[in-house]
């Protein structure tokens, strides 16, 4: 039988367009209507990616760094946002459990692309009470339970009959016992110094908008200033 060759990369990458007009909106954004700090903006910057339909709008990447200072990124899910900070849940043996008590200062993006919209943040992180992140996690799905319950995240796996075997006790343990505890599940709240929220538009003069909190100055204490696309 005849094999299909390989696809070539760089032919794919030049067939592919950013914000097509058939999925994409990319609506106006006038920085100077924008509020004295970002939480406002975020959570109707995220109600309207929710109206707009953009898949998993709650995903974004968490960018952490070892004891090295080496870079990693990965896809999360956002539990909250308020004022204490954009709040993600992990194992604390976890790869970024590890990194967030070696270096506690991390980095979020949200990319939705159904609006042309970029969202950045930066700043330092903080374990929330252990009680509130056994009630967060109680408070999700069984699935959410029975994998917090699986636990040995980012340990090496023998294989994937293991992972079935000890998934499956986990299941059936968080359906028998829906407020079973996870001792190293843990709840990151992370506190930005700095967010900036990027509208794209279709003659590339993005709009760049970003947030800097400071102890004086503004009463919100933060500072907002423009940047080049």
């Amino acid at each position: 039988m005849e094999m299909e060759p390989e696809p070539d990369l760089h032919d794919l990458l030049r067939t592919l367009r950013v914000w097509s007009p058939e999925i994409t909106t990319l609506p106006a954004f006038d920085p100077n209507s924008a509020p004295a700090e970002p939480l406002p903006l975020f959570t109707t910057w995220f109600a309207e990616a929710v109206s707009a339909g953009q898949p998993e709008p709650h995903t974004m990447s968490l960018a952490t760094s070892d004891a090295d200072g080496l870079p990693d990124v990965r896809t999360v899910m956002l539990h909250g946002a308020d004022t204490d900070g954009w709040s993600f849940a992990s194992h604390s043996g976890s790869s970024k459990g590890r990194q967030l008590a070696e270096r506690p200062y991390a980095a979020l993006h949200f990319y939705w692309p159904a609006l042309g919209r970029q969202i950045r943040l930066r700043g330092p992180v903080e374990s929330a009470p252990s009680t509130e992140a056994q009630a967060d996690l109680h408070a999700r799905s069984t699935g959410a339970l029975a994998a917090a319950l699986t636990g040995r995240q980012s340990e090496v796996l023998g294989s994937v009959g293991e992972l079935a075997s000890a998934s499956q006790e986990a299941w059936e343990r968080a359906q028998r016992e829906p407020d079973a505890p996870a001792p190293t599940w843990t709840l990151y709240r992370l506190r930005p110094d700095e967010a900036e929220f990027f509208q794209g538009d279709a003659q590339r003069r993005h709009v760049r908008l970003k947030y800097r909190r400071t102890e004086a100055g503004s009463p919100a204490g933060w500072v907002r200033e423009l940047l080049w696309p």
